[in-house]
């Protein structure tokens, strides 16, 4: 028996003993592999960050589940400064070779796992989570149980003592979990809300390259609150070109639009333009129409005064003459009144003169106003239509609120240009009657100059027919009949007079209406004129919308396009064929504390395994 028992250890030493050559042979072979094993192949390798974090948002625990797509069975060696390994695929040993970062394995074809344990190596991403309870910042240990009005906020930045590589590439998902009989009202302007079951679950995204603060707001009661969940992978997925015809034609129609607008404003302002040279005009001659019949009105009465005294001169030679011929008269007053007759009719004719002037400056100012009025255009655009413009403007230029500007300026001007010529209608047949007025007044003006005239010449034959006795009784009845006919155009001159101060007194107001319309159409011509240049402006930067809108889509599309990424290690860059690496990390749950005063339950838990076990087969 004994012997038996000897020549088993003996085989046992052999064994281990005799197999050492080979293997320092095979270590040889290997390159200091001191395992000799064949060496696997493998087409990728995947690597799941998984870290703990406090409610803060600082780093506890980290681990790392490494996995393989082995191609060919054998030795595999990676890389990683792993405080601990263990293999998740078989109960075989996972070798870490000492004074260096590699890990040796044997694995067969297909799927390997094994996870290692990491510390003092920081994440990518600072990430800093605060509450606030009614305003006041709360630490999240005393958090748990409270109620009011919370705020809690996310903050994300790159850690800038890490490779910049997985900032710029990856894109982080931040999920919240919270239940309906803790939080009521809850607010998440960044975020997305979906129903979870009876939870509420909210979500923030960052995108790669970006740092941001997300705040969720809610009314809590008796607080607690499930980890907070956060994920990190790229953004690597290729996007496919957007199909932009339809908005492009859109786009297109928007900057033709644009183009028949700024068309039709310089339609518009050309006209505008000619309505203020004519107001201008028309107020020029409306102010010297004014002047020239407030100066008739103010020598009216000098002129009637003037006529009556020839009146009453001739109605004293002719009575005079009258009674017979006793003796000479004295016709040194009659003398004297052809000259006055005569100036009388000269100051008629230059009054007749100057409102023929003003009459073919006024004919002028009108003909150019109403030009100017008939050119702006009878159509009439809807105040729906109107809406509709300015909506869709708004909605094409959300980056230039000149161009909303710029449409409110055109619309006030369509306006204000409808309801000039609005007025201009109205008060038409008024400015048109002008002419006419003009023509009467001119005209009986110097019909009144041309009897003024006649009567100074008959007065003169007379006088020159006085120093013949015989034709004393012919002079008798010419001033009989010159003073009858005189009174007649006394009395004219008097209507006449009167008709200049009740034109005077009228048209004072046509010609405060007058100024006012050139007033207007001189600040509408310069507000044409600026909406004008607005119009250039806009049509401008909107004349090639859509190839800029697709110049805007590439940019963007090669901004988050990564579809170029090439993935690497996060725990050694000696890995190679790297194909996803992605994190999953989770803040620890904020909860109320529960005593346990189950004695049979804590007596339970004091036992251990052992007890339990005995127990089992009791």
């Amino acid at each position: 028996m004994r012997a038996k028992k000897l020549a088993i250890l003996l085989m046992c030493t052999l064994l281990v003993f005799g197999s050492a050559p080979l293997a320092a042979l095979a270590e040889d072979n290997n390159g200091g592999d001191k395992s000799g094993a064949q060496a696997g192949k493998y087409s990728a390798k995947d690597e799941a960050i998984y870290g703990s974090l406090d409610a803060g948002g600082a780093l506890q625990d980290m681990y790392v589940v490494n996995t393989f797509h082995v191609t060919e069975p054998g030795q595999i060696v990676d890389h990683g400064d792993y405080t601990n390994v263990r293999n998740l695929s078989n109960l075989n040993d996972i070798e870490q070779v000492d004074d260096s970062d590699k890990v040796r394995f044997q694995a067969k074809d297909g799927e390997f796992y094994y996870q290692g344990d990491v510390k003092n190596r920081a994440l990518p991403w600072n990430i800093d989570i605060t509450y606030l309870l009614d305003g006041e910042e709360v630490a999240p240990d005393e958090l748990a149980g409270k109620s009011g009005a919370l705020e809690l906020r996310i903050a994300t930045s790159a850690n800038e003592s890490m490779d910049q590589v997985f900032f710029e590439n990856y894109m982080m998902q931040i999920s919240l979990t919270m239940s309906p009989a803790i939080f009521d009202d809850i607010q998440a302007p960044d975020g997305t809300k979906a129903t979870s079951g009876k939870d509420t679950q909210v979500t923030f995204t960052v995108m790669p390259e970006k740092e941001e603060e997300f705040i969720v707001s809610a009314n809590v009661t008796d607080f607690e609150m499930d980890p907070i969940d956060i994920s990190a992978t790229p953004a690597s997925m290729p996007i496919e070109d957007p199909d932009l015809d339809g908005v492009k034609s859109d786009m297109r129609s928007l900057s033709d639009a644009i183009s028949d607008i700024n068309r039709g404003v310089g339609d518009l302002n050309g006209g505008i333009n000619d309505l203020s040279a004519g107001a201008s005009d028309l107020s020029s001659g409306s102010s010297d129409y004014r002047s020239g019949i407030n100066e008739l009105d103010q020598s009216s009465d000098k002129l009637v005064n003037g006529s009556a005294s020839i009146r009453e001169a001739l109605n004293k030679i002719n009575n005079s003459v009258q009674g017979g011929v006793p003796e000479a008269p004295d016709i040194s007053e009659l003398k004297a009144l052809p000259r006055g007759l005569r100036d009388l009719a000269g100051r008629l004719r230059e009054s007749a003169d100057g409102l023929d002037t003003l009459k073919e400056s006024y004919n002028k100012a009108f003909n150019n106003l109403d030009q100017a009025m008939n050119n702006i255009p009878d159509y009439q655009i809807s105040d729906k239509k109107i809406k509709a413009l300015k909506e869709q403007i708004k909605a094409q230029s959300e980056d230039d609120a000149n161009y909303e500007e710029v449409v409110s300026q055109l619309i006030e001007t369509y306006r204000k240009a409808r309801e000039a010529k609005g007025t201009y209608e109205s008060v038409r047949e008024a400015f048109g009657s002008v002419k006419g007025t003009l023509n009467d007044v001119s005209g009986g003006i110097r019909k009144m100059a041309d009897k003024a005239e006649t009567t100074a010449s008959k007065i003169e034959t007379g006088l020159q027919s006085m120093d013949q006795i015989e034709a004393i009784k012919d002079l008798q009845n010419g001033l009989s009949s010159l003073a009858s006919e005189y009174q007649g155009f006394h009395n004219g001159l008097v209507e006449y007079t009167n008709g200049v101060g009740n034109l005077a007194a009228s048209y004072k107001d046509l010609d405060a209406g007058i100024q006012d319309l050139a007033g207007g159409a001189s600040s509408l011509n310069s507000g044409a004129s600026e909406l004008k240049n607005g119009t250039e402006k806009l049509q401008e930067r909107t004349s090639d919308l859509p190839g800029e809108m697709q110049s805007e889509v590439d940019k963007m599309m090669d901004e988050y396009d990564a579809s170029d990424f090439e993935p690497q290690s996060f725990v050694s860059d000696k890995n190679k064929k790297i194909d996803v690496v992605q994190f999953v990390l989770k803040t620890e749950a904020i909860e109320m504390e529960e005593l346990d005063t189950n004695e049979d339950t804590e007596a339970e838990n004091q036992k251990g395994f052992w007890g339990r076990l005995k127990d089992l087969f009791q």
